[in-house]
């Protein structure tokens, strides 16, 4: 048994539109012009905060405003997240096999854990995870590799493998000393040469391959369901 843990936003799920929409919301609350999508996915990556400090500033709102700006996102996104938001192919047959398998599964991503957990529910994800940590559940976040570590212990297991879709997620697994699986299909800001890692997937029905090679066990097979 290994323990596998997996970023959110840009692996698991594809959202970026839902956090477009929230993000927007707020500016037009605001009068300001609205962030186009690739803008938006430029700035994903460190957690909501980050995110609406960089929409502020290219859109010239004052600073000092930030906390209460990012609290009426996170309201927004509440209110109408996973709207538009969907799962990559694959992903729950993966989880399902590795689950099969024995292995136990975690999740550290940036975003918020409300939020985290709502997504996780919706897409009937929540049962395959032992252990969720989000952006505001410790006072350190991705890239800072206690969250990531605070997983890993939650799950009884000193490493395994992290599997992830950006040059931060690399950088968290890095700075944790945990061997990186980067999913090219999401958010990196970055070439995917230039990204640490051990393996790369752009298919998530390619990922239970690599655990087997990886961490050296065989998989069981699940049902597709």
């Amino acid at each position: 048994m290994s323990a596998i843990v997996f970023d959110l936003d840009g692996t698991l799920v594809d959202s970026a539109p839902d956090i477009r929409a929230a993000i927007n919301r707020t500016l037009a609350d605001a009068g300001r012009a609205p962030l186009d999508l690739p803008e938006v996915i430029s700035f994903i990556g460190h957690g909501l905060p980050n995110l609406v400090a960089r929409a502020m500033d290219v859109r010239g709102l004052d600073a000092a405003e930030h906390g209460r700006l990012t609290a009426a996102t996170l309201a927004h996104y509440n209110a109408a997240s996973n709207n538009l938001t969907r799962l990559y192919p694959g992903v729950i047959p993966a989880l399902r096999q590795l689950r099969a398998a024995g292995h136990v599964l975690g999740l550290c991503t940036n975003k918020p854990e409300g939020p985290a957990r709502k997504v996780l529910a919706q897409f009937d994800m929540a049962d395959l995870f032992d252990a969720v940590v989000g952006g505001d559940s410790l006072p350190a976040r991705k890239p800072d590799p206690a969250p990531l570590r605070h997983v890993f212990a939650a799950l009884g297991a000193q490493s395994g493998l992290y599997v992830g879709d950006s040059e931060v997620d690399a950088e968290t697994a890095q700075a944790a000393g945990i061997p990186f699986a980067f999913f090219t299909q999401g958010y990196c800001h970055i070439p995917h040469d230039a990204v640490p890692q051990s393996w790369r997937f752009d298919r998530f029905d390619a990922l239970p391959g690599i655990v087997t090679a990886g961490l050296g066990e065989s998989l069981a097979t699940a049902p597709d369901h």
